[in-house]
């Protein structure tokens, strides 16, 4: 039996997300140098993603 076409994997399916999970933004500050250890993980500065 055979998977329908619209039930396929959703990896092909690569689109710009526009809000990034709270560790990508630290991960992108720490990567710029805008991170420092013992900063707090709340009230983070605003971080467009990486294309």
């Amino acid at each position: 039996m055979s998977q329908h076409t619209s039930l396929k994997g959703s990896s092909k399916i690569t689109a710009k997300r526009n809000v990034l999970k709270r560790f990508e933004r630290v991960n992108l500050l720490k990567k710029r140098g805008q991170w420092k250890d013992g900063d707090r993980g709340l009230g983070l500065r605003k971080t467009k993603p990486d294309v």
